[in-house]
């Protein structure tokens, strides 16, 4: 019988649907979770861990982006440093999942740098999704190749419930029932790209193309939406929400959906990829290189050229939605949640476990 190990996950939100699907299979197996949030918890958590537990770190931005002055973010950056070497000393065993490139809302760029370079020292095991991560991250930080452990996000089949019908979903959004829609669902922050997306709806109501209605679903400060209100072209159907969706709600945006455009910069991962694919709905990405390599053998995704932005997404979205009675996806959306689904990653994920543990046995 295995000895019980502790598994610290930071940062740990009890409602991310990601770290709850990961930990299915290790939590059924043995393994114990445990969560801070905050990077004084943290401290004072790992503090607690014994040899043969792990340490799981996930996204940074906790750790030295909060800090109120540089000063602060690096003296930060030293405690993390004893911190590893701490658990270095003690038989502790730290994974690293790399979400992004470098977070996206960044004040500190070179104390998160050193953050980086940092744990890709340190790390036992360097998790990544993308199988471009090392690539991407060149310029940053070298990935020690015999320490990558490549798993796929998990796909969310399931998890936000069975979606209505169509034709329900656009009743309670109050959406015609025939007219092309796009959305846009999420946190509306700066790094997104909405600004882009309203460009190209812009373009196509200026050369007097059929316009979809869009779907704008996701939190926004007062001075955001104000921003987006500001931007959305005459004559375009708006269906919003400026506030968070609810796990429940999720469902019936998507089922309203023909398309779902994430016109994110700097993005190394993207989840709303697989949320898109869990309910059916073709999505559309900008068309950087890693992006391109891991799903363009995917007919539902469609890319827009970064370097023409504007352009370039007005004409992709006029030629997926003018194929919305042509295109029938649903084998190939099929095979892609089956080959990520939840548990099957998170077996691979509890095999990583019992790998890093079983070094320090």
């Amino acid at each position: 019988m295995r000895t019980l190990h502790r598994v610290l996950v930071f940062p740990a939100w009890g409602d991310n649907p990601y770290l709850n699907l990961m930990s299915l299979a290790p939590r059924a197996s043995g393994y114990e979770f445990r969560g801070a949030t905050l990077f004084e918890s943290l401290l004072k958590m790992a503090g607690e861990l014994e040899p043969n537990d792990v340490l799981h770190l996930h996204w940074t931005a906790p750790i030295l982006q909060r800090a109120a002055t540089e000063a602060e973010a690096e003296a930060g950056l030293a405690r993390f440093r004893e911190l590893l070497d701490g658990l270095r000393d003690r038989s502790i065993r730290v994974i690293w999942t790399v979400h992004n490139q470098l977070p996206h809302e960044l004040a500190y760029r070179d104390a998160e740098i050193a953050l980086y370079r940092l744990l890709a020292e340190r790390a036992d095991a360097i998790h990544v999704m993308s199988p471009s991560t090392a690539a991407v991250l060149a310029g940053i930080c070298e990935l020690p190749s015999d320490r990558i452990r490549q798993i796929p996000h998990p796909s969310y089949l399931g998890v936000y419930g069975v979606p209505p019908s169509r034709s329900e979903a656009r009743r309670a959004l109050g959406v015609e029932q025939l007219a092309p829609t796009v959305l846009f669902l999420g946190q509306m922050r700066p790094y997104k790209g909405l600004g882009t997306l309203l460009g190209a709806l812009r373009l196509l109501s200026e050369e007097g193309r059929p316009l979809p209605t869009l779907l704008l679903a996701g939190a926004a400060t007062p001075e955001v939406r104000a921003e987006i209100e500001s931007l959305i072209p005459e004559g375009l159907d708006v269906v919003s929400k400026f506030e968070f969706v609810p796990d429940g709600e999720v469902s019936t945006w998507f089922a309203a959906a023909d398309l779902a455009v994430f016109p994110y910069t700097a993005i190394l991962n993207s989840g709303s990829v697989h949320l898109s694919a869990a309910f059916g709905v073709p999505a559309m990405l900008p068309n950087e290189a890693h992006l391109v390599e891991q799903f363009g053998d995917e007919p539902w995704v469609g890319f827009f050229d970064v370097e023409d932005s504007v352009c370039s997404m007005a004409d992709e979205i006029s030629r997926r939605l003018a194929d919305l009675g042509g295109a029938d996806h649903d084998e190939r959306f099929g095979g892609f949640n089956e080959a990520i689904s939840p548990w099957r990653i998170s077996v691979k994920y509890s095999a990583l476990l019992d790998e890093v543990t079983a070094a320090t046995a």
